[in-house]
């Protein structure tokens, strides 16, 4: 069956896609203080390449394509959750894709079970955005929250985009599904949920960036010990392919097409410059590793290649 973009848009390509085996549960971990921070596989999307590269300059993308051994049709992204393990807090960094999103996804509570961890042991989960598979997995097969015991916490700016009424009919038809998700979603929680704005301290040692385009509100997350840091940049830094060699270039999954593109041209700066760790969700070897800049653009160099 042919998967085109709008059924991707809509969650349907869990459907289509039910036979295609999801990726092994990667692991990357890099000691920070007293504590660690991990990143947790959730499995990988199934995508086809036009959702990230339809009018991007052809000749050039292939040649960025090639050099990365990235497939032209389709992709398989991975989904690296963060999770910050430091004495007296447990903090997840996004929730994962759940069981209603794609078969491929929706791993993370094994991942959390090989660290020796439940649902409850878990104090705090901080929400870089609300699509799908960052967002989905707060609830499980039966609409109960996965993470009942937690402190639930979200920008401002993203949990009123998501829970205005009027983004299902504002935002492109083909994402119609997120919004009405999320919403659903959010006010399952509700109860739960504390709200923070870019440049809060939400925690001790953890700073809130809003790096806004991917989604309105998105946000990524300083965490520090000392003169160590690393940052949870979510879906600001899409790929570790085009997104680091072209960062100035429009990539279709982000709402704001432009915006993400000044976000990530600004972040790529600050990483390179500050020399700091990131943990990025869609990226290669577990996500964790560092930027460094190459001629006028940059590369991902991971930890764990």
């Amino acid at each position: 069956m042919q998967i085109d973009r709008r059924q991707m848009l809509a969650g349907l390509s869990g459907l289509a896609l039910s036979g295609v085996p999801s990726m092994s549960l990667a692991r990357s971990a890099m000691q920070l203080g007293e504590g660690a921070v991990i990143a947790l596989s959730d499995g990988n999307l199934v995508l086809p390449a036009s959702f990230f590269f339809e009018g991007l300059p052809e000749d050039e993308l292939d040649l960025i394509l090639a050099r990365h051994n990235v497939p032209r049709d389709e992709l398989t992204p991975p989904c690296n959750l963060t999770l910050l393990r430091q004495p007296g807090r447990t903090v997840l960094f996004d929730a994962g894709a759940g069981p209603a999103f794609m078969p491929s996804t929706g791993k993370l509570l094994d991942s959390l079970e090989a660290e020796g961890l439940a649902p409850d042991d878990i104090t705090h989960v901080v929400f870089t955005h609300a699509h799908p598979d960052h967002l989905w997995g707060v609830l499980d097969d039966f609409d109960d929250p996965v993470f009942g015991s937690a402190e639930l916490m979200i920008g401002q700016a993203e949990w009123d985009y998501w829970t205005d009424p009027d983004t299902v009919d504002t935002i492109d038809e083909g994402r119609a599904s997120f919004a009405v998700g999320a919403a659903r979603r959010l006010s399952a929680i509700e109860d739960q949920v504390t709200f923070f704005k870019g440049g809060d301290e939400i925690l001790p040692g953890v700073m809130a960036h809003s790096t806004p385009g991917h989604t309105p509100g998105h946000m990524s997350f300083e965490i520090r010990d000392g003169t160590s840091a690393v940052m949870v940049i979510g879906d600001a830094i899409g790929n570790d392919h085009v997104a680091f060699e072209r960062p100035g270039w429009a990539i279709g999954s982000d709402q704001d097409t432009d915006l993400g593109a000044q976000t990530r041209v600004r972040l790529l700066d600050q990483l390179a410059t500050d020399d700091i760790a990131i943990i990025g969700f869609h990226l290669s070897h577990g996500g964790l590793g560092r930027v460094e800049r190459a001629g006028d653009n940059y590369r991902f160099v991971a930890k764990d290649a």
